[in-house]
Parts: structure tokens; C-alpha cells; sequence
């Protein structure tokens, strides 16, 4: 048992993560077994919801959800489970604005006054005399 306070408190927080990482862990497996067994584009899509989640809390790196992600995406194809698509909005082509006259005059440039630049400043290295033999 930790006898110092910060260590106390280190030993109650990795309980807490400790548990919060495996409830993370174990969500992603009950969703890829159910996946395995009978492959569907929602399943498909709830597992990679879940390595998303993963990422995000920061339980995996994201180039590692990336790959087992195509992976489910591999067996989603092979499977011949169709991704459900999002429905496209109709897109809708805007009138460019009537260009408007330029009304405005522009104002003379001003001379910009030239920067004043410091010496640098001289260091302070002092050479040692060598000495004789």
C-alpha cells in the first residue's frame, strides 16, 4: 500500500482508468464478435464506431484503429455487406452576386519609417592563456 498522498491518489486514479479502459475494451469485442458471426453494414459500422471512440479517449493510437478498422471493412466486402450511404442533400447552385462598383478611393501610401536596428551585443568569452611546459 502507497503510504505518500500523491501515491494514494496515483493508486485511485489508475483503479479508475483501469476500469474505464476495460468497459472500453470489452465494448469493442462484444461488437466485433457480433460483427464475426453475422457480418452487416450496421454492425460493420458500430465496430468502427467503437475504435473511434477508442481513439478518441486515447485507449489506442489512431494509425492502429485505422488498420483494424479496414480490416472490418475487408470482411465487410468479402462479405458482401453493403455500407449504408448517407443521403446526399441536392446540392444547390447559388447566382454569383452582381459585382458592385468601386466606390471607394484609395488613400496614399505612407512612407514607412526604417527600423533602427541595435548592435549585437558583444560576448563575453575570455581565452585562457596556454601554458608552458
Amino acid at each position: 500500500m502507497p503510504i505518500i498522498k500523491s501515491a494514494k491518489k496515483a493508486a485511485r486514479q489508475t483503479v479508475k482508468r483501469t476500469a474505464k479502459n476495460t468497459a472500453i475494451k470489452k465494448n469493442i469485442k462484444t461488437a466485433l464478435k457480433s460483427f464475426k458471426k453475422s457480418p452487416t453494414a450496421a454492425k460493420a459500422s458500430k465496430v468502427q464506431s467503437e475504435y473511434d471512440k477508442a481513439v478518441k479517449k486515447g485507449l489506442l493510437k489512431k494509425n492502429t484503429a485505422s488498420r483494424r478498422k479496414a480490416a472490418v471493412a475487408k470482411i465487410a466486402k468479402a462479405a458482401g455487406a453493403k455500407p449504408a450511404t448517407a443521403a446526399k442533400k441536392p446540392t444547390v447552385t447559388k447566382k454569383p452576386a452582381a459585382k458592385k462598383p468601386a466606390t471607394t478611393t484609395k488613400k496614399p501610401a505612407v512612407a514607412k519609417k526604417a527600423a533602427i536596428k541595435k548592435p549585437a551585443a558583444k560576448s563575453k568569452t575570455t581565452k585562457t592563456p596556454a601554458k608552458k611546459a
